[in-house]
């Protein structure tokens, strides 16, 4: 029951229904409040209890201003928790093994029990192992349950011994797309003693893109495994008011543009602006022009340029999307009538008062590609490939891309319209099948092969080997997923096929995308086209794009080329996508199915040909792109409430495979000492009733000294387990053959193997090993101090008794919120990390496993300061304290006696984050909260 000091607890009624609310303009400063803290505002009045959630936080809130730095500490219970597999499962697997702790100290299991709703969709599972043919899609979901079912099995025991947990079966769709399509209220109701309590819908998830239900009004984000355990547990999250960036849209989108060149233009633009832990909003004039599907691709890529949540408010264009989607009428009506009397409904004659405010004019869009590491590496199409050229040159890519500029205007091609452009005068022939056609400074190393059934081609530098139109951001999108089956129709139809060496595959969101294509009579072209069907799920995007085709990944290997993948998805880091390509694009479906058919990145996709067509003349994309006229009208025609009502019918249901698991019985789960996929973790390990104290770190060697934007796939990667690896020679001393390795992602259950995992990526630079690439370091514990694997150094290190520090530059952690990465170097025997900065999740992942988090001072790091990482450290200003400390004293002392000191900041920044360290971590600590809080405890926490 909220304290209410605020006098703001009330009646109101829908369809004759009464609800009981906390009205927001009792606080008197409210109507000036963005639309997010407004959603805060209300969490806060409603959770009020004057312990945990006080009359102070919710004054603090009130105060808010919008330049200040905040330092304003509040509590956040979100009123569900969203999960997908590759991060639920080892969340349920700490939960489990959090029950046996209780147990063992003589707790009630039955404390470790979800207290808020949580739903996992099992979507990162299955593998593009089949593709271009009829049965991918059944051959991909068997072999996914065949090698998965020790993780299915413990998720089906879980969805049956705790309550509030209930599991999205495999092969039914991405989270994020089931999330905002089906369980998405946006105006959440719960009963308590009092009737019915209407409030906003809000939510954290185990997955980065969580905010992609930001485009629904729905303020939600992603957090690591175990924050969203603690908030399972009834612990609200600890956070500092945000400073709240509002992002003015105006205009209209330009002929030939796409909701990806949107959100691929918003990701440059707020990386370069700087928000990092902020909230976005978008408002103005031009938010009436953006779709909701749209809407749900800008939120979808906050993790991208670093925004905590990037949110539109409520208005008519949510209620149309509630609608279409099958919602009952009773709930559209209930989230009209409470945003309205909420001021959460959007008024465009008033704007809320922001930090900041940035512009963009939507008429400035052009088509546009991203990477080939970062997302927020735009690369407009025009200019492609002299930028493109630039790269293969070694050229970073802000040059790269000036050089394209240049060399793009030089050749003097028509910028306006741009898709509808003319050919040029250059009077190029249709492109030739190695698709060198022009002057390249690129190295030009064709390897010929034969493909059965394919005849002879030729592999070269720059080649597109993966097109996939996969991962959340665009297959929810039925703008983009009509324009890429309209364009393979019209390819089809002009006599075009993809090029041999192309490994093409379509991963949609949900079953509705499918059935969508089926009414509109487009899934046969996309299948003519390679673009099968080959599961519902992440697939390319997370790693899980299996193999190549045979005879293209021996000429990779063989000959060193520098092969490319082309995605419809947000996330193309280093090693992510497949251990064969170096580099790796973004852009929208459309685009993959563009660049399916040339095969290469050194095509210009507005001034060359795709390729010959039947009648024997060249074909360009203007030929084959379709309007955004015809686009809406197959959406209007083919896309119906009913195809919802019906996909998501028996959502939690499954097929055979998953219905007919053996879950075994009882309030602990029955380990199987014998599984490779999910073991008993060591978090609890020796924890008593009470926290031992805080000690300084001496005598402590570097790990690892990593450059600017270390992502959470760097440091735990998601896709393919080598042979030869830590992570693979386990699994074969285990008895797993090889061709039964699966990825990291799925092996998360099992911290055997995701400790030999950490800082395993294969293109991890560690400047401790210079000359490497991967998971290798120098043992310190060795005289010679020789180069091994991360791994193999850090059992040396952790018999040896010594502490272990990384060393790391700007945006440490960038990425995917990933747990495992904290987890992983926390196992490890890592005690602190010492960055130039952090991206807000890993920072705050790795005080929740007990690992400090410490930042140089401005102007200075670990070159500044002279840090080869061969040196010594000791870190003092530790011991004797709460964690409440601001600073700490390093001396890091060299192989020769020489020493450099220097204070670093502690990046502890609330007192909720602090108590977590004081424990050794967040699970630690919930242990002993949820024991002190058991009936046979004797006490209340």
């Amino acid at each position: 029951m909220s304290s209410n000091s605020f006098g703001t607890r009330d009646q109101f009624a829908v369809d004759n229904k009464a609800y009981t609310i906390y009205r927001i303009d009792r606080v008197k400063t409210a109507h000036r409040l963005p639309y997010s803290l407004k959603v805060l505002l209300e969490n806060l009045l409603r959770n009020e209890d004057g312990h945990l959630v006080t009359a102070e936080q919710v004054q603090a809130l009130a105060d808010w201003q919008p330049l200040a730095a905040q330092h304003s500490e509040i509590q956040f219970t979100p009123a569900r928790v969203l999960m997908q597999d590759f991060t639920g499962v080892p969340c349920v697997v700490d939960l489990v093994a959090m029950r046996d702790a209780i147990i063992a100290l003589g707790g009630d299991p039955h404390r470790i029990n979800p207290l808020i709703p949580g739903e996992l969709v099992i979507d990162h599972s299955v593998i593009a192992d089949v593709f271009g043919q009829a049965d991918a899609f059944a051959t991909n979901a068997s072999l996914e349950f065949e090698r998965n079912v020790e993780r299915y099995q413990m998720l089906r025991w879980a969805q049956h011994a705790f309550t509030n947990f209930k599991v999205v079966p495999p092969d039914t769709g991405i989270c994020h797309q089931v999330n905002l399509e089906y369980l998405a209220r946006v105006v959440f109701t719960r009963e308590d003693p009092d009737g019915i309590v209407a409030y906003p819908d809000t939510l954290i998830g185990t997955d980065s893109h969580t905010p992609m239900v930001n485009g629904l009004g729905v303020l939600g984000w992603g957090v690591g495994g175990i924050e969203a355990e603690a908030a399972m547990l009834g612990q609200p999250m600890s956070m500092l008011i945000p400073q709240v960036v509002g992002l003015k849209l105006t205009g209209e989108f330009p002929p030939g543009t796409t909701a990806t060149d949107l959100v691929l233009t918003v990701a440059e633009l707020l990386r370069r602006t700087g928000v990092v832990g902020k909230f976005v909003e978008f408002y103005g004039p031009g938010i009436a022009k953006v779709p909701l599907a749209n809407r749900a691709t800008l939120g979808n890529m906050s993790p991208e340029y670093g925004a905590t949540c990037a949110i539109f408010p409520i208005d008519d264009e949510t209620l149309s999307y509630l609608r279409l989607t099958g919602r009952s009428e009773h709930q559209i009506h209930l989230v009209e009538a409470y945003a309205r009397e909420q001021g959460l409904w959007y008024d465009p004659e008033h704007e809320p008062e922001y930090s900041q405010t940035i512009a963009l004019d939507l008429g400035t869009l052009e088509p546009s590609i991203a990477g080939p590491k970062r997302p927020q590496d735009r690369i407009p199409v025009r200019i492609a490939p002299h930028a493109i050229d630039a790269l293969f040159e070694g050229q970073p890519y802000e040059k790269a891309v000036l050089r394209g500029l240049d060399e793009a205007n030089a050749e003097s091609f028509p910028a306006s319209d741009p898709i509808a452009v003319s050919p040029g005068s250059t009077n190029r022939p249709p492109a030739t099948p190695c698709r060198c056609n022009r002057h390249h400074n690129w190295p030009h190393a064709p390897v010929d092969i034969t493909i059965p059934g394919k005849g002879k081609t030729c592999v070269d530098n720059g080649h597109v080997v993966i097109a996939a139109i996969t991962s959340c951001t665009n297959t929810s999108n039925p703008s983009v997923m009509i324009g890429a089956g309209l364009l393979a129709k019209r390819a089809v139809e002009k006599g075009l096929t993809r090029q041999p060496w192309v490994k093409t595959s379509l991963a949609p969101g949900s079953r509705v995308v499918t059935d969508y294509y089926d009414r509109a009579g487009l899934t046969p072209y996309l299948d003519q086209l390679g673009f099968n069907l080959v599961g519902y799920g992440c697939t390319t995007c997370i790693g899980n794009s299996g193999p190549l085709i045979p005879e293209v990944a021996a000429a990779i290997d063989e000959h060193k080329l520098n092969v490319c993948s082309v995605l419809s998805g947000n996330r193309n880091f280093e090693g992510r996508i497949h251990p064969l390509t170096q580099m790796n694009f973004l852009m929208s479906p459309m685009l993959v199915v563009a660049y399916a058919l040339v095969g290469t990145m050194h095509t210009n996709l507005l001034s060359e040909p795709l390729g010959t067509g039947s009648d024997g003349k060249p074909v360009y994309l203007k030929d084959i792109w379709p309007s955004t006229h015809e686009i809406q009208n197959v959406i209007d025609a083919c896309l119906q409430a009913d195809m919802f009502a019906k996909g998501y019918a028996d959502v939690f249901k499954g097929d055979d495979n998953w219905r007919n698991l053996h879950v075994p019985e009882g309030d602990a789960f029955e380990w199987n000492a014998d599984s490779t996929y999910v073991r008993q973790p060591p978090y609890f390990d020796g924890v008593g009733r009470e926290p031992p104290p805080l000690t300084d770190i001496k005598g402590a060697r570097v790990l690892a000294k990593l450059g600017d934007s270390v992502t959470t796939d760097h440091i735990s990667p998601a896709g393919a387990i080598k042979a030869d690896s830590p992570a693979g020679e386990y699994l074969i001393e285990h008895g797993v053959e090889r061709k039964a390795f699966n990825s990291y992602g799925s092996r998360r259950g099992n911290h055997e193997v995701m400790i030999r995992g950490t800082f395993a990526n294969i293109r991890l630079r560690n400047q401790l090993a210079p000359g490497t690439e991967g998971g290798f370091t120098r043992d310190f514990t060795r005289d010679d101090a020789p180069v091994t694997t991360i791994y193999g150094a850090s059992v040396n290190y952790i018999a040896a008794g010594m502490p272990l520090v990384i060393l790391a530059g700007k945006e440490y952690g960038s990425g995917s919120s990933r747990d495992w990465a904290a987890k992983g170097t926390a196992l490890l025997g890592v005690r602190a990390v010492i960055a130039n900065s952090y991206e807000r999740i890993h920072r705050s992942n790795l005080i929740d496993m007990g690992v400090l988090p410490l930042q140089y001072k401005e102007g200075q790091g670990a070159d500044a300061l002279g840090l080869s990482g061969e040196e010594t450290f000791e870190i003092t200003g530790v011991a004797g304290t709460d964690a409440s400390m601001h600073s700490v004293h390093v001396c890091a002392t060299s192989p020769q006696g020489k020493t450099q000191e220097f204070e670093a900041d502690v990046r502890i920044d609330t007192p909720a984050e602090a108590a977590y360290y004081c424990h050794g971590g967040i699970l630690p600590y919930m242990l002993r909260q949820l024991l002190l809080a058991s009936p046979e405890s004797g006490s209340k926490a």
